[in-house]
């Protein structure tokens, strides 16, 4: 028995559990491809398998609804791999282990993948619960889309036949949302010269862990630390006060995460040592004091190490430092038409020394305006351009545009009302959905976004709700109980 097993729904929660044990990161997902194909064969369902490694499975409709409207199930194979500090996952070969934290399902020092694996098991739940009565229902499994969607992107209109669609990737039970900001990555590579480190220096390692991180889309909001503008910041500080010189310098790791860590090895002349030291208490205490109890566990902390064999040129050192600190971060723009949603944002995701003369930055741009998505993106592009970076902005995926006078969100807020007495919220969402992607292209589907409560997702504190799971799962299968004929 796992230790999910007494959890309700049964069927659900097997099926997460399940999921857990199969290694799935982004651009990894062979494992819980064939998993999902071979669910289908075991369960006599017809399954299919596109160019893109996308998945469908389909259950046909249950004697006498054969009339019922085709619905789809829509939720992405692949999850953020993150790892609490001090600890190793190898991501390709370990499972993640769940545990059960005071109401709330988490993992042991990683990520818990429950973005999207808690969709997917609602899915196989549908499709092997034999006392829920519907019609047609078209499961679709997408590939990568933590790293862009790609699975989303190549789908062709004709992989699937519904047009309605229930995407089961959002994280906030109570609220059904109808639409979603549109997203594109901006990144940047600097090369650069090296040179040696002056006769008689030494060398510090300087390491900020701690912080909360986040999703890029749904906690950017929420004032959270940025470990990369915070690295930048110090390190700028230490270099106008005490010339230093930057070895190496990295920080973040998920393009679609609020960076959580970063590290930076030093030199100087050892008669700065203990004003280096001093300095780094310092701005430690004006972070402890600027973000309080949203950083909880923040730590910088500085360590003399081996000196290392070169440093950055100076000129390098400088301007990078420069761009990095004045990258703009954060929210950029709050929406005029809906309340409390970010419309534009920006995050500085990572800073990367990817070779001995190559430094790189990811950057994720978010609006459900386009033109102020590409404006942003633009004003990101000009901070590093202008220091001789070769910068260069990702296709991107469309945003979804809200419809309030859809079937599916009328079926949903009524079903949500026959089961809890109360109506939802309806809101969009400031994070990416593939809603966007496959509206592309077919522009007569009708669709909505539900799901359980996650809180912390793109973490290694990602945790799952479990009664919200409960109410997750009777709202989907009331909503499919309630679709109408053709």
């Amino acid at each position: 028995m796992g230790e999910l097993s007494g959890l309700r729904p049964r069927r659900v929660w097997g099926y997460f559990e399940e999921i857990c044990r199969i290694p799935r990161i982004s651009k990894h997902e062979e494992k819980i491809r064939k998993y999902l194909l071979e669910f289908a064969s075991k369960n006599s369902l017809q399954a299919f398998e596109d160019s893109g490694g996308n998945i469908l499975i389909v259950k046909p409709p249950s004697p006498g609804f054969e009339r019922k409207k085709t619905v789809i199930l829509q939720s992405h194979m692949d999850m953020v791999g993150e790892t609490l500090s001090g600890h190793r996952h190898h991501w390709n070969t370990d499972p993640v282990i769940p545990k059960i934290c005071d109401g709330w399902v988490k993992a042991e020092n990683t990520t818990l993948g429950a973005d999207d694996g808690i969709g997917m098991a609602a899915q196989l739940a549908v499709l092997t619960d034999e006392n829920l009565k519907t019609g047609r229902i078209e499961c679709l499994f997408t590939a990568d889309e933590e790293t862009g969607m790609t699975g989303a992107i190549s789908l062709k209109p004709d992989f699937f036949t519904g047009q309605i669609l229930i995407n089961l990737d959002s994280e906030d039970e109570g609220i059904i949302y109808i639409g979603c900001a549109g997203g594109l990555d901006t990144t940047a590579k600097m090369k650069f010269q090296t040179a040696p480190v002056p006769e008689g220096y030494v060398a510090y390692e300087i390491s900020l862990t701690g912080l909360h991180g986040g999703h890029s889309g749904d906690e950017i909001h929420k004032g959270y630390g940025n470990s990369v503008k915070i690295m930048s910041e110090l390190l700028s500080n230490l270099t106008q006060k005490y010339q230093v010189g930057l070895h190496v310098f990295n920080g973040g790791n998920a393009r679609n995460a609020i960076p959580r860590e970063a590290v930076a090895v030093i030199t100087s002349n050892p008669m700065y040592n203990g004003h280096i030291k001093e300095e780094v208490n310092r701005f430690l205490s004006e972070l402890a004091a600027k973000y309080g109890s949203l950083e909880p566990g923040l730590n910088l902390s500085l360590r003399n190490i081996p000196v290392p064999g070169a440093i950055m040129d100076s000129e390098s050192h400088s301007k990078l430092l420069e761009a990095l600190t004045r990258c703009p971060n954060g929210v950029i723009k709050w929406s005029e038409e809906m309340e409390d949603l970010v419309e534009t944002s920006t995050n500085l995701a990572s800073v990367k020394f990817v070779d001995t003369n190559v430094v790189q930055i990811v950057t994720t741009q978010r609006s459900s305006v386009d033109q102020a998505k590409k404006e942003i993106s633009e004003n990101v592009k000009e901070c590093f351009s202008s220091i001789g970076c070769e910068v260069h902005s990702s296709d991107g995926y469309p945003g979804w545009k809200p419809n309030t006078s859809s079937e599916i969100l009328g079926i949903a807020r009524a079903s949500y009302k026959i089961l809890f007495g109360t109506e939802p919220q309806v809101r969009a969402i400031h994070a990416g959905l593939e809603c966007g992607l496959i509206y592309e292209k077919n522009k007569n589907i009708d669709m909505i976004s539900i799901g359980p409560t996650i809180k912390g997702a793109h973490t290694p504190d990602e945790m799952l709700n479990i009664e919200s799971v409960e109410r997750f799962w009777q709202l989907l299968t009331e909503i499919l109980r309630n679709i109408p004929e053709e």
